[in-house]
């Protein structure tokens, strides 16, 4: 029998491609006024010259991966969608556009975003920039703002912004008319990336909700594959994988899911990031969920950012498929989940819509997981097994993910060159296994 869903209840109250040698010099914009707002574009910075700062404007024509919004000739607008992120089943109409990637000429961790926009009474407007380091892969996305610039924790070679858009009641909605961007040349002094990703035990739901329509903009399918966390610092582009966790089940069961949703409660509580990074809720322990705080010790009056009552202690929401068929779940359950983009190693890349994971280096060995297409998995290391053909690809490697956790090399990319996150497809890296 299906889980229920999960129910609310209002309470009154207040509410990764492979290193890169070197960024080329752009080419000297002089004398050139700023875009029209409404048209702004992703424009080339204003001097090449490592110790100069580096501003440009966001565009703000929406493309395919963009999420319930529209450009008119006052700027960017909701679009008609009256729902919000699945996950968090908060009423309230949503949406998001994505910038390209701007190459930076400099090296940079800090940067600063203007915004002009119109934000009635119950409607807000949020921009998020997350940088690539060297190695190709993405940093988590950070608040920026003019007088409290984004701090990336990383020395970046490129920038991208995130804007998004939030309506209030009675159809309420916003307006945003630019965006300028400034990345300060030099980095701050950064921590090191640590060796392993964090690994930690949560509650887990089932979200269900097939046909609604996810923070990124996906649209839930039937025994859908992809998961929720709740904050956007780790969500995903739409079709991508850049943020991937490892869920595992007690019954040693896995599935390697993108992280395509913010809830289950809450969106800002990257409860996996240490103190002096986590943006809200930063006096709970490393790893526990705010959610689980209120309904196990009434933290915050018991109650989530949206003063409703918490009535589980859910620290991610898995999509049907993830939760029947990968892990083999029956009803809600804790699992441990770890937050693989943490961890700088180049990832293999799932490019079939689902890839068992077995036990050892054939498909003679059992199935303990599943890993969904776009997800990006860690490879420990390679070993030959059973030859495996999949259309031009040919060949007997097998990746281990994970103890006694298998894929064949057949069926993914591998970051190793630059290309790899467009699809290109290379050898598998890693060293040999020592043993299967």
């Amino acid at each position: 029998m299906a889980p229920p869903a999960r129910r609310y209840r209002r309470v009154p109250g207040t509410a990764r491609t492979a290193t890169l040698a070197f960024v080329a010099l752009l080419a000297v914009v002089v004398g050139a006024d700023p875009p029209a707002p409404a048209q702004a574009q992703d424009s080339a910075p204003e001097d090449s010259a490592p110790d100069r700062t580096d501003t440009w404007f966001a565009r703000l024509t929406p493309t395919e991966g963009d999420t319930n919004v529209r450009l008119d000739a006052g700027g960017l607008r909701l679009g008609s969608s009256p729902a919000g992120p699945a996950s968090i089943r908060s009423g309230r109409p949503e949406g998001m556009l994505l910038t390209a990637a701007h190459p930076l000429a400099a090296l940079s961790s800090r940067v600063a975003a203007q915004l002009a926009a119109d934000q009635p009474a119950g409607s807000a407007v949020d921009v998020d920039v997350r940088g690539t380091r060297g190695d190709g892969s993405w940093t988590e996305w950070v608040a920026a703002g003019l007088k409290a610039p984004a701090m990336l924790g990383a020395a970046v070679t490129s920038v991208q912004a995130r804007i998004s858009l939030r309506g209030g009641r009675g159809g309420v909605t916003p307006l945003v008319r630019s965006v300028r961007l400034t990345a300060q040349p030099g980095v701050a002094l950064l921590a090191a990336r640590p060796r392993t990703p964090p690994s930690y035990r949560v509650f887990a739901t089932r979200e269900g909700l097939v046909r609604a329509r996810t923070a990124n903009g996906h649209v839930i399918n039937e025994r859908d594959h992809f998961v929720a966390l709740p904050s956007r610092r780790g969500l995903s582009p739409l079709g991508s994988g850049d943020y991937t966790v490892k869920v595992c089940a007690d019954n040693d069961r896995c599935e390697w899911a993108p992280v395509w949703d913010v809830g289950p409660w809450n969106t800002t509580d990257d409860y996996w990031n240490p103190a002096g990074i986590r943006q809200s809720w930063a006096d709970l322990p490393r790893g526990r969920p705010q959610a689980q705080a209120a309904y196990e010790d009434g933290y915050h009056d018991g109650l989530d950012q949206f003063s409703r009552e918490v009535l589980n202690p859910a620290g991610i929401d898995l999509a049907d498929g993830t939760f029947w068929d990968g892990l083999g779940l029956r009803d809600n359950s804790w699992v441990t989940v770890t937050y693989l983009w943490a961890d700088g190693a180049p990832p293999a890349i799932v490019r079939i819509p689902i890839l068992p994971v077995r036990s050892g280096p054939g498909n003679q060995y059992p199935a303990v997981g599943l890993a969904a297409q776009r997800a990006e998995l860690l490879v420990e290391c390679t070993v030959a097994g059973q030859l495996v053909t999949d259309g031009r690809n040919r060949t007997d490697r097998w990746l281990r993910i994970g103890p006694k956790q298998f894929i064949s090399a057949a069926y993914v990319s591998v970051q190793g060159v630059p290309g790899a996150r467009q699809g290109v497809h290379h050898q598998a890296p890693g060293t040999r296994c020592a043993a299967p």
